[in-house]
């Protein structure tokens, strides 16, 4: 009896740390497509340049898939060692999403006004050589948001020292747009406006955050489950 369950549990955890494996590898081949095609996309922070969506993509990936790859072959061998190590890797994981999950909202206010002096501090390097990521993000968050600089359109006055915005401030973009009378330009704050799309979508943030910890919660169950299945019927055995 005790081997049929353990049995069972053996390819639950192997499918599910199949799927996870999987996972971690679509995660890692679009932040390598991103690097590839995007360059440096969606870095806007001077402090941490290397914090792009492309590499925070494949070290997500990659580590997931190394996650993943511990706990299949920890499934298939029964192996007590990788079981447990694929437990710890999960269980650090989720404690330290939880931890930055805490700290992020204890932090809010204290969060949202260096944010927004590193992004005002970013701003200078717009247009800049080995910077195009910046740029581009920029130009994006810009023309879809139909905003303009961080605080306000002025924030722009200090990187070009003088009255002009980039192109993608304005209401209809043309070249050299950003030369014209601030009525031609998008006066909304783009820090304010993606904080309110963000909070407007907060119920899809906070289903994705609820899914991946159940996710990470199986995870665990599974692996201290099947370990003690074999703890067990390695002393049956004995």
């Amino acid at each position: 009896m005790a081997r049929a369950c353990l049995q069972a549990v053996k390819y639950l955890m192997f499918a599910f740390n199949l799927l996870f494996w999987l996972g971690g590898c679509g995660v890692l081949g679009v932040g390598i497509w991103l690097a590839a095609t995007q360059g440096s996309f969606a870095t806007l922070s001077s402090s941490f340049p290397s914090l792009s969506a492309a590499n925070l993509l494949i070290i997500t990936g990659a580590f997931v898939m190394a996650i993943g790859f511990v706990g299949c072959l920890g499934a298939i061998k029964e192996n007590k060692c990788l079981l447990l190590t694929f437990f710890l890797l999960l269980l650090l994981v989720f404690l330290l999403e939880a931890t930055i999950a805490i700290l992020f909202f204890a932090y809010t206010d204290k969060i949202d006004r260096y944010a927004q002096r590193d992004l005002k501090k970013g701003l200078h390097l717009y247009g800049t050589q080995g910077n195009v990521g910046l740029t581009n993000a920029w130009s994006i968050i810009q023309t879809d948001f139909r905003c303009c600089g961080v605080s306000n359109y002025t924030d722009w006055f200090e990187v070009y020292n003088a009255t002009r915005v980039p192109d993608s401030c304005c209401l209809e973009f043309s070249e050299s747009c950003g030369l014209h009378a601030p009525g031609t330009w998008w006066k909304a704050p783009c820090y304010e406006t993606v904080k309110v799309w963000l909070q407007e979508n907060l119920l899809a943030v906070g289903i994705f955050g609820l899914c991946t910890a159940l996710v990470q919660i199986l995870g665990l169950t599974f692996a201290m489950t099947m370990y003690c299945q074999v703890v067990k019927a390695d002393t049956y055995c004995a």
